[in-house]
């Protein structure tokens, strides 16, 4: 019986550890040929890089008999990510889908965060979603206008709830995975013309990046396994998920979702006059509803 993914084409960004490391092995399970992209640093983007990690993915998978790459891209590079992409096509003769989840944490208190703690991230987070997806999109433009046909092609990026429903000290983390959900809905809107679906992840995981945020319990180590999070991104790479396009899904152990975006509120008459506005705004934060927490529900 052949596999979900059977033959797809797919990369995974930061595929050598944690919640990229199931989503390879398990899209390997399902047929399709991996190209493992890790950097090899450290949770905070230190280090030197190494292929290691990423090789050892792609040991794994070549020991059950899949087709795998390593590749050491750094995603944030515009030149490194337009390689990754030629990569793939050169390996394998096409790509069917791309998974953005590269990422690294600096946190800190806003008052305390500073300028390399915020660039540092935005680039990884940001840059390291928009450079990958930019090259990718124009691979299938082009291969649209050469054949006139749906490339039928998928990009799956990651945000986080820290980003849709906001974190205590993740100001730069926040900000950039809210900046990918407007990323996503947007380039959803743009690339349907192609064929080529856009969603996000909001993955809820223990791994190194988030293990030592809260006390680690045997309920948090069962339900953070991120394996509950690699069959919505392997079922979003698969050929079934063309109707699916421009939706953040949350995923870990505990739920599996859809985050609903920014919807307008209560409205009022526009004025002029600031000295009016008081009252008018009092109204309209009665009746708003709350903004959310981290569980998804209304903060009190």
């Amino acid at each position: 019986m052949a596999g979900l993914c059977e033959g797809r084409v797919v990369i995974v960004t930061g595929g050598g550890r944690g919640i990229g490391r199931e989503y390879c092995l398990m899209l390997a399970e399902e047929g399709a040929k991996v190209v493992v992209n890790d950097l090899g640093n450290t949770r905070d983007g230190s280090g030197d890089g190494s292929l290691g990690p990423a090789e050892e993915v792609v040991a794994e998978i070549k020991a059950k008999g899949g087709e795998a790459v390593a590749n050491g891209a750094d995603v944030s590079d515009w030149a490194q990510a337009k390689g990754m992409i030629d990569q793939a096509v050169a390996t394998f003769g096409r790509l069917d889908a791309l998974i953005n989840n590269a990422g690294i944490l600096r946190d800190r208190m806003l008052v305390n965060m500073t300028e390399a703690e915020w660039d540092a991230v935005i680039k990884v987070h940001l840059k390291g979603t928009f450079a990958p997806t930019h090259h990718a999109a124009n691979y299938w433009r082009d291969l649209n206008k050469a054949t006139g046909e749906q490339v039928n092609a998928r990009i799956i990026n990651t945000s986080s709830v820290s980003g849709i429903y906001g974190n205590i000290g993740q100001t730069n983390y926040g900000a950039a995975k809210q900046g990918i959900a407007a990323f996503t809905i947007i380039a959803s809107r743009e690339l349907r013309r192609y064929g080529v679906t856009v969603n996000a992840i909001a993955p809820g995981a223990l791994t190194r990046l988030t293990e030592d945020l809260r006390e680690v319990t045997e309920e948090r180590k069962a339900s953070g396994d991120p394996k509950w999070v690699a069959p919505i991104a392997v079922w979003l790479c698969s050929a079934e998920s063309k109707d699916v396009s421009g939706r953040m899904f949350e995923a870990s152990g505990t739920v599996l979702g859809i985050a609903e975006g920014w919807h307008r509120g209560p409205t009022a008459t526009p004025v002029k006059d600031p000295n009016l506005m008081g009252p008018i705004v009092a109204e309209l934060v009665a009746k708003a509803r709350l903004n959310a927490g981290m569980d998804g529900k209304d903060l009190d």
